[in-house]
């Protein structure tokens, strides 16, 4: 038994770490199989031969099958299953397993939830900054900003073509038009050149819409926001614990607390011991 409980803890490790060969390996296959996935759905969008196509739809049913397992080993490593499927993480990654239980792969109702799969990839927004060279607090803000509007976008794109494919073929014939009215849509600027005709389409519409009004705004204002508590940094690092975004009159560190020596040109106005005037040179 206590064999069993060190396997799932380590399991349950491997499944959120990022720092060890193996968790590294895990999470960024499951990265890839995400971004594959949905790579495939936009293939999906245009013509392409028949023989192509059997290819990748064996290959997003292999991915499903990962992905449904890969659910109920995170099921079977949580301490609190009613917690578990409640979260929200959870339940996007139950969107994405909802048509193999369903099982009418091919309706239009269930291809809407394959949509959602690009949703998995915010549970890696938390992985470490620098494995993705990103070096600034700022830069990090700015990179969560970018993926957070591209996998909405991505969504709505998805969603609004397989509403509107049907009804609308030539206005929304490939996924790249789906994208295009989505931009456009959530931007405000409507073009007014594609345009749904059904009220389902109408619908997404409206929420695209109100999505970009509200959305959009406050994503930015967390950026302006950032800029604004980082404009007084200053770039010196400390001796001793090595952190380097300092205020400009900062003495001493606010990490490990040792006194800072601050540096001619790293935003001090202090002269160092050689650049000292002697007291006759004042006397005219």
């Amino acid at each position: 038994m206590t064999n069993w409980i060190l396997l799932r803890k380590k399991t349950a490790f491997y499944l959120q770490d990022i720092e060890t060969p193996t968790g590294r390996v895990i999470n960024f296959l499951i990265m890839g199989l995400i971004l594959l996935s949905s790579a495939i759905f936009v293939a999906d969008t245009y013509s392409i031969p028949h023989a192509v196509r059997t290819v990748i739809d064996r290959i997003d049913c292999c991915i499903l099958i990962i992905f449904i397992i890969e659910y109920f080993v995170r099921f079977w490593c949580s301490e609190t299953k009613i917690t578990f499927l409640f979260n929200p993480l959870s339940l996007i990654d139950l969107l994405a397993i909802i048509p193999f239980f369903i099982g009418a792969t091919n309706t239009q109702f269930v291809r809407v939830f394959r949509w959602f799969r690009i949703l998995r990839l915010i549970r890696f927004l938390d992985f470490k900054i620098y494995h993705f060279r990103i070096s600034t607090e700022d830069g990090l803000i700015f990179a969560r900003i970018i993926f957070t509007l591209f996998t909405i976008v991505f969504v709505f794109s998805g969603l609004i073509y397989q509403v509107e494919h049907w009804s609308n073929p030539e206005g929304f014939s490939t996924f790249f038009d789906a994208f295009y009215f989505s931009i456009v849509t959530m931007t405000t600027v409507g073009f007014g050149d594609i345009t749904p005709l059904s009220e389902a389409g109408r619908l997404l519409t409206l929420l695209m819409i109100m999505t970009g009004i509200v959305f959009i705004p406050w994503q930015l204002s967390d950026l302006v926001k950032q800029f604004l508590k980082t404009a007084n940094k200053i770039d010196l690092p400390c001796g001793n614990c090595g952190y380097s975004s300092h205020d400009a009159d900062a003495q001493f560190c606010k990490i490990c607390g040792t006194k800072l020596e601050k540096i001619p040109g790293h935003g001090s106005t202090e002269l160092g011991p050689s650049c000292q005037l002697p007291p006759s040179e004042f006397k005219q």
